[in-house]
């Protein structure tokens, strides 16, 4: 990033908060014992946790990252977390979804820096391979910059019927300069019919990362706007960060916090707020499933970790040539 000012304002959040469930059985299978899915080692060496931190450590320092983690899982991610720097890490007391998930970290940033821009990273997604991801990433970090009243999400080309995922409805094109062109967002579609995700294919829908990059007071307004029930507690504990109140107001606004869906009860809700930019020459996948799984493999050229006979289908390699870029 060539704008130093900019570069000092952006932070990371990384989520990884999550139980995995959807791979539970698989997870299972392979290792004996359950593990949500962000801290196996699918591929490599590292854990998909593992390979968000370092990418995330890219683009911002350590001191301008924030990581949540259920408190349940605490000892796992501080051992996988050794020798990596990760600014502040945060227990969530209890999974209350993706609303809370997302606006428990951002209460921190907005206590330290309210006129940050953040980038939002999923913790279980599989980037390949990373350079270009991130280069989108930089991208939609000077998009966010122009158009500071939006949220600019990360897209991705579908080449299959997919209805796990959910889909972006793009609008017109947006007079903003840059490599990629930058979409507005009709409507989002989550957990879509067969009937509905054939539509979707044929309207040159995108699938939604969940990647987000935006200035920090706009998700706050929307928050404000779409469940104000719950930004009330976090404003409670912003006050108390810092002092020896911290960790008791944590516990305290959890036992009533409501469970909202960042997708669902704040994208989906201000459409006319969020614009969306294309990830291109480069493989996406939310491994939610081990046929996801296999397949990314696949396409890259790379053995997994895990023995091929707990997949419910054989592991067959298959020729990539210039699919997603350079072999692994």
């Amino acid at each position: 990033m060539k704008n130093g000012y900019a570069k000092k304002k952006l932070w990371s959040i990384v989520l990884a908060g999550g139980e995995g469930t959807r791979l539970g059985s698989f997870v299972h299978r392979w290792l004996g014992r359950s593990r949500p899915k962000q801290f196996c080692t699918f591929v490599g060496t590292r854990s998909l946790l593992q390979h968000t931190v370092d990418r995330a450590a890219r683009l911002t320092s350590a001191e301008q990252s924030v990581l949540v983690i259920a408190q349940t899982h605490r000892q796992e991610a501080m051992t996988q977390l050794d020798g990596r720097k990760v600014g502040t890490v945060l227990f969530q007391p209890a999974n209350r979804d993706t609303g809370a998930g997302v606006f428990l970290p951002l209460t921190y940033v907005r206590a330290r820096d309210p006129l940050a821009t953040v980038v939002i990273y999923p913790s279980d997604h599989f980037v390949y391979p990373e350079e270009r991801f991130l280069a989108t990433v930089r991208e939609a970090v000077q998009v966010a910059g122009r158009l500071q009243d939006r949220i600019v999400l990360l897209g991705v080309a579908p080449d299959r019927l997919e209805r796990d995922y959910g889909w972006i409805v793009p609008g017109a094109r947006l007079p903003v300069a840059g490599p990629n062109p930058i979409l507005a967002v009709r409507t989002f579609i989550e957990k879509p019919t067969a009937q509905q995700a054939d539509d979707a294919l044929a309207n040159h829908a995108l699938w939604n990362t969940m990647v987000v990059v935006a200035p920090v007071k706009t998700l706050w307004e929307l928050g404000q706007q779409c469940f104000p029930e719950m930004v009330e507690r976090f404003e409670r504990l912003g006050q108390a960060i810092g002092t020896s109140e911290e960790a008791r107001v944590l516990k305290a606004i959890y036992r009533a916090m409501p469970a909202r869906n960042f997708s669902s009860d704040l994208l989906q809700q201000a459409p006319d707020r969020v614009v969306v930019t294309e990830l291109t020459n480069a493989l996406w996948s939310d491994w939610g499933r081990p046929e996801r799984i296999a397949e990314a493999l696949r396409r890259i050229g790379r053995p997994p970790a895990f023995p091929l006979d707990v997949l419910a289908s054989p592991f067959a390699p298959i020729s990539i040539g210039n699919e997603v870029g350079a072999k692994a």
